[in-house]
């Protein structure tokens, strides 16, 4: 672990992100994240279903963006820590001189990054920016050192957006991002919704920890952050019901997390 981060990093107080990976099956937390994360589970158990089906989401939608739409570029906010099959390493796979920039603001996250976030092709860029995303002016200034803003970018916020204090600042988040880049640009996003009611409780017990809070909102709400662009098929739905094969319908039931991907016109 990098001596710059390390003190930074509290061992005391669940992570949210440490406890993502516990959930996805991942090696990268500490016993009070495991703890948390078991009194998440026994609150709901479809949490672990949720982090791993998000993570699915990802890859089919970067799969899609690479391989159908053509995008070279990807602006992942709010990444977490690296597990399987992260942003880059789908992209670079389809398009070799693919550019992402990841963009955290977590001392553990970025130790990693600097690790394991690397291009997985000669002619690709992977790199990644530490910035809170409450300062989304910051990461387009940071992010315009890498990417072309005069074309297409895959912008990306994948569950994370829950700890944006209110509905308007998530909005304004998402959309001052995405107003810096073009038309055919594409926003992927999903977040945890208040359908469930053991989703709920356990984001409410989280906070209760110590942890940075993060609130569940109305399906109404995620579906207007995508006011403005047009959603691609199968609009916004179950992240576990986005483009998966037709032999894999039903295999995992309802979640609490809803989201989609949609193009800027």
């Amino acid at each position: 672990m990098s001596d710059e981060f390390a003190p930074l990093i509290r061992t005391d107080i669940p992570h949210s992100a440490r406890i993502w990976n516990y959930w996805m099956g991942g090696k990268d937390h500490y016993e009070i994240d495991r703890v948390a994360g078991d009194a998440g589970i026994a609150v709901d158990p479809d949490i672990t279903t949720m982090a791993v089906q998000s993570r699915q989401f990802l890859i089919r939608a970067v799969r899609y963006l690479a391989g159908e739409v053509g995008i070279d570029q990807f602006l992942d906010i709010g990444t977490g820590l690296p597990t399987m099959q992260n942003t880059h390493e789908v992209a670079q796979s389809i398009i070799p001189a693919a550019r992402i920039v990841y963009v955290d603001n977590d001392p553990l996250v970025l130790t990693h990054a600097r690790a394991l976030l690397t291009r997985t092709t000669d002619e690709g860029v992977t790199t990644y920016i530490d910035t809170d995303f409450h300062h989304p002016e910051r990461i387009v200034a940071d992010a315009r050192n890498v990417l072309n803003m005069t074309r297409p970018v895959g912008v990306m916020f994948m569950g994370v957006l829950g700890h944006a204090e209110t509905f308007d600042e998530l909005r304004r988040i998402v959309h001052t991002v995405l107003d810096a880049t073009p038309s055919g640009s594409h926003l992927v996003f999903w977040d945890g919704t208040t359908d469930d009611p053991a989703y709920v409780t356990l984001c409410e017990n989280y906070t209760k920890t110590g942890g940075a809070p993060y609130t569940p909102r109305p399906r109404a709400e995620l579906l207007a952050v995508f006011d403005g662009l047009d959603l691609v098929e199968p609009g916004f739905v179950q992240i576990n019901q986005w483009r998966i094969d037709a032999a894999r319908v039903g295999v995992a039931g309802p979640l609490a997390a809803w989201g989609g991907v949609a193009r800027k016109p």
